[in-house]
């Protein structure tokens, strides 16, 4: 449906601004490419062939498994929150790069209790067990005895799990509540979706 007309001419021109599609009785805005925002529920993987879990993937509507779409850096199974998911390949490699340094929050909890001097040494820069360069959060604030706020902008394998198990604790979860100038909207629901006007919103302040 086009404007409330059915379409059955492939080769109809038209403007593709404001452009909405109806599909299945759904109306679904035109883009020329796709970025969303899923809030990502817990044992779910970021894989399009899942080996212990379902995929993320599963939780998006048809249309959207036609485009190709990939999640922007993956979170473990067991994390939740924001995750941003697209078609633009450029897009994705931009946001994944470390030169640009785009900042990711995360709510974490822990096993055992944190202590001043743990906080410092996140901050200052810790060795994993792999790598002999150290990574340092760019911010890090204690909110209570076992739970922390962990501001990063690399994107290392199990990184937030890793740094903790650095400074002698355990994670127990781990919560992505930014990504760059996005917050994950406080109304959507774990497993949902909504679309974003663009990257720009990373990067408004």
């Amino acid at each position: 449906m086009l404007a409330g007309q059915i379409c059955d001419d492939p080769l109809q021109e038209m403007e593709p601004e404001g452009l909405e599609f109806g599909v299945s009785g759904e109306l679904w805005p035109y883009h020329a490419k796709a970025l969303i925002v899923m809030n990502k529920p817990a044992n779910h993987e970021c894989s399009q062939k899942p080996k212990h879990h379902p995929s993320i993937y599963s939780l998006l509507p048809k249309p959207f498994h036609n485009r190709n779409m990939q999640a922007v850096g993956r979170l473990d199974e067991d994390t939740t929150g924001l995750l941003l998911l697209t078609d633009d390949g450029a897009l994705i490699h931009r946001l994944t790069s470390p030169k640009h340094h785009l900042p990711k929050v995360y709510e974490v909890t822990c096993k055992h209790p944190l202590d001043a001097r743990q906080i410092t040494q996140l901050l200052e820069g810790v060795i994993l067990n792999d790598d002999p360069a150290p990574v340092r959060a760019t911010a890090c604030e204690q909110i209570n005895e076992h739970s922390l706020r962990l501001t990063l902008t690399e994107g290392k394998y199990h990184q937030v799990k890793r740094m903790l198990a650095a400074v002698a604790n355990r994670v127990e979860s781990i919560h992505r509540s930014m990504f760059g100038a996005l917050a994950l909207p406080g109304d959507l629901a774990p497993g949902h979706w909504r679309w974003l006007p663009g990257p720009q919103v990373l990067y408004q302040t």
